[in-house]
């Protein structure tokens, strides 16, 4: 499929979690060079899966999110992938990232104790968002 190869270029060295979410970025750009753009989100989730299994690196597909207002669930969300109860993964599949998916990532780590986020965009070119949101914030 003559896929040029994207390189990560994305330095989180200094960032908490920063060897996971590098693992993390490798798997993307992994996928992300052998399927090209134009899949489903759902195609992406499953191959990163996949890659994150045969690396025995923990992840949930689909984790469930609750969102609480006053002590009482206002809404359940899915966020595509959680890695080691440690950083969520939000997968897109768009021309670019726009505010809102990044509002969205942003949303489940309020919602959550997890505090950093991954916002992966298999669109015609690679994109990666990084948020983070400390649990002393929330």
């Amino acid at each position: 499929m003559g896929h040029r190869f994207a390189q990560m270029n994305t330095d989180f060295r200094d960032s908490k979690h920063a060897e996971l979410t590098e693992k993390i970025i490798r798997i993307f750009y992994r996928v992300y060079n052998r399927l090209g753009y134009g899949f489903l989100e759902k195609v992406y989730e499953n191959a990163m899966m996949i890659e994150f299994r045969a690396e025995a690196v923990p992840a949930v597909a689909q984790y469930p999110i609750k969102v609480t207002y006053q002590g009482k669930t206002v809404g359940e969300y899915y966020a595509d992938i959680v890695v080691d109860n440690t950083v969520i993964v939000e997968i897109k599949a768009t021309r670019a990232l726009a505010s809102e998916h990044e509002a969205q990532l942003l949303n489940y780590l309020k919602a959550t104790d997890i505090e950093v986020g991954l916002l992966l965009n298999f669109g015609p070119e690679p994109e990666i968002k990084r948020k983070v949101f400390d649990n002393f914030r929330k």
